[in-house]
């Protein structure tokens, strides 16, 4: 994250309007006596000489001669008899016009000279102080921009929201993260009860300070009024983040089903992911369906990888007679087995025993399988049901390699050899039977004869 500081494309320099005094343009005494006897105060003004070369350079830098004037101010602060509330004028718009040159360095100097002017008023202090704090924003530096706004507060006893913003703002850029929280909140506190606007980056930035703490509350939080004033796409992502990190599922679920209804989710991995939330929330016929539309319109490639979770889904909402497509074309477009494998289970639980059979050992040959004790279980079931009696036992024994799958593989080959021992022995009732019938057939011919 890179704050840029266009806030300070163009600063308010506030100190170049309301500093020459009004009223009398002359240096005069104000004639009211102080109740209470207290003593007469003479008040600040320049002399009519200074006043008509200051406003001289003002028509310079209002005709856009920024070098012609900074000369005469120049020559203007040198001059000899100059009191410190007229040095404080010319240095004033002598910063402003290095300013105008793009000239920070030349600024700074003018207002921290002006700064040790022993007379300078509170207001005129404060002003220049803030004035210098976003010149050394701008200067990238910011630790000296929040030592000067350090002092601006001590000054300033009712402080507006943005500078509250400009302080968080350089303690961000020093990387102090935890501290930009409050006077980002305060600037926020500040605003609403003037009745301001508070603007959007500032909760992005109070966001930001937040997220870096881990305290995935407050950014949950902050996401919601986000979205509430200036809803978009990636703060519905960032309140899902939110959302993941405190294991609040529904929401996630929630944040999730919002974004796509409002027609938010544009790329293939934002498809994904809502078809995953749908099957981890036991709804796998929306991800079925959301897969299928967004497949036909492109939006998600019709590959391996998609083909798979599509009949994942399919699988899961026992749509096993639907999910064979998908499953074939995932597993023609896949170089590994797993697929097969998959599509050979569907096939099982269909009673479709002889695809199942071509399929399994289609996976099995491709290999990169997860599991090939299971495909083995799988495919001594099929071949069982095939009748294939000794091939299937060949598969389990294959299976019972594996120490998980010994005990299963053990029952099947159990129940097998019974029924061969049961089917030997009903083959040889059957052919007794059938000796005795042709016996009697004999008998009862040879007595027709007689």
């Amino acid at each position: 994250m890179k704050i840029k500081n266009t806030f300070l494309a163009k600063l308010g320099l506030l100190l170049i309007c309301g500093v020459l005094t009004t009223g009398s343009l002359y240096a005069q005494e104000d004639e009211r006596e102080e109740r209470d006897n207290q003593k007469t105060k003479q008040a600040q003004a320049v002399s009519k000489e200074v006043y008509d070369r200051i406003q001289k350079a003002q028509e310079l830098i209002d005709a856009d001669q920024q070098s012609e004037a900074l000369q005469m101010l120049t020559a203007l602060k040198t001059k000899k008899g100059l009191t410190e509330y007229e040095l404080q004028n010319v240095l004033n718009y002598i910063g402003f016009v290095h300013y105008n040159l793009d000239n920070v360095d030349g600024a700074m100097a003018a207002y921290e000279e002006l700064l040790r002017i022993p007379s300078v008023e509170d207001q005129i202090r404060k002003q220049t102080l803030y004035t210098m704090a976003q010149l050394l924003t701008m200067k990238e530096d910011y630790a000296k921009a929040l030592t000067i706004l350090d002092q601006w507060f001590v000054l300033e006893t009712n402080p507006a929201p943005e500078p509250y913003i400009l302080y968080a703002q350089n303690l961000y850029q020093v990387n102090r993260y935890p501290e930009m929280v409050k006077p980002i909140e305060t600037a926020i506190e500040v605003a609403e009860k003037r009745q301001l606007t508070v603007k959007e980056d500032w909760y992005v930035l109070l966001n930001f300070a937040y997220f870096q703490q881990e305290n995935y509350k407050k950014v949950r939080d902050i996401q919601k009024i986000l979205l509430t004033y200036w809803p978009k796409k990636g703060y519905w992502f960032s309140l899902a983040g939110a959302y993941t990190e405190l294991g609040e599922d529904d929401n996630l679920m929630a944040a999730y089903e919002a974004a796509h209804t409002q027609g938010l989710l544009e790329k293939e991995s934002e498809f994904s992911t809502m078809a995953q939330l749908y099957m981890q929330h036991e709804v796998p016929w929306k991800a079925a369906k959301l897969i299928e539309t967004e497949m036909a319109s492109g939006r998600m490639n019709k590959d391996a990888k998609n083909y798979r979770m599509l009949s994942q889904a399919l699988t899961l909402a026992a749509e096993d007679e639907m999910a064979i497509p998908a499953l074939q074309e995932s597993a023609r477009l896949s170089d590994e087995g797993e697929l097969d494998l998959r599509l050979g289970n569907a096939y099982l639980n269909l009673g479709m025993y002889g695809e199942c059979v071509a399929s399994i050992r289609s996976g099995l040959e491709k290999g990169k399988i997860k599991s090939p004790d299971n495909a083995q279980i799988s495919l001594g079931m099929c071949l069982y049901n095939e009748r294939e009696y000794r091939n299937a036992i060949a598969a389990f024994r294959e299976a019972g390699k594996t120490e998980r799958s010994r005990r299963i593989a053990n029952q099947w080959i159990t129940v097998i050899e019974s029924d061969i021992e049961r089917n030997e022995q009903i083959r040889l009732a059957e052919a007794a039977a059938q000796k005795q019938l042709r016996d009697l057939e004999e008998r009862r011919q040879t007595a027709e004869r007689i």
